[in-house]
């Protein structure tokens, strides 16, 4: 089977095994709250004709693009820096690491204190979430860096910010990517936890508003399902800068 042809129809046909089973066994149950495939494409389709579907999708990737775009700009240079400068790792390492593990969630009603009820309070969350990832993934790729890249451009006199410019970065660039691949996923799920309790907006609002106004379990899973759709679209789309030549080949032969 050609590989294109069997990299479409392998995910549809589990795509649609998942929604047939899915089907049967709230048939089985006999559930009349939680909803069918069907009841869940009602849902989505009565977002969309009332303009919520299009109003709460673009309230959550504005949040989302905000806040990891400043941690993306923050967490590169921070992390090629210290794995650069032995100093500097030594010194901002540990706090990175203390403050690291602190879930994002934990930051809501800090968040909710300093900035109020608006989007500040989501991007901030979100900014939180994506920065340490992408530095901490930065700060490796230098530093697991091969020898032989840094010998060869000091036996051709390439020097200071030069090194940096056309050594250093791209040699970490595919591991870099990795770690954004990854920032970006927890910024997606950080953003839905964050309109759950600090906005009036968003795919997160909507699963939170759909359950307490009234039990619709069928809005509910639509916007699970948008969720998972969006996610997987940002990733498709992280996944493309795999493809420039210049972050290609850290990826191996695929």
């Amino acid at each position: 089977m050609n590989k294109s042809l069997r990299g479409t129809l392998l995910p549809v046909l589990t795509a649609f095994f998942f929604l047939a089973l899915w089907h049967v066994l709230v048939k089985l149950s006999g559930s009349d709250l939680f909803p069918t495939p069907l009841d869940v494409a009602k849902g989505i389709q009565e977002l969309f004709e009332k303009g919520l579907l299009l109003k709460y999708i673009v309230a959550s990737l504005f949040r989302v693009s905000w806040g990891f775009m400043l941690a993306v700009v923050v967490g590169v240079p921070l992390g090629l820096a210290l794995g650069w400068f032995r100093p500097a790792y030594e010194a901002l390492n540990p706090m990175i690491q203390i403050m690291r593990p602190i879930s994002p969630i934990a930051w809501i009603p800090v968040a909710i204190l300093w900035f109020g009820i608006d989007d500040t309070a989501p991007v901030f969350l979100i900014f939180l979430a994506s920065v340490f990832p992408i530095t901490v993934s930065s700060m490796a790729a230098v530093q697991n860096m091969q020898l032989v890249y840094l010998r060869a451009a000091q036996n051709f006199g390439v020097q200071g910010s030069q090194l940096f410019r056309r050594v250093i970065l791209p040699a970490a660039l595919p591991q870099i990517i990795t770690g954004i691949r990854i920032a970006l996923g927890i910024a997606w799920l950080v953003v839905v936890a964050a309109e759950m309790i600090a906005v009036n907006s968003g795919l997160g609002y909507l699963i939170i508003d759909a359950r307490n106004a009234g039990k619709r379990y069928d809005l509910v899973v639509a916007g699970m399902v948008m969720i998972g759709l969006i996610g997987l679209v940002l990733d498709l789309l992280v996944r493309q800068l795999e493809k420039f030549d210049e972050v290609r080949w850290g990826y191996g032969q695929r």
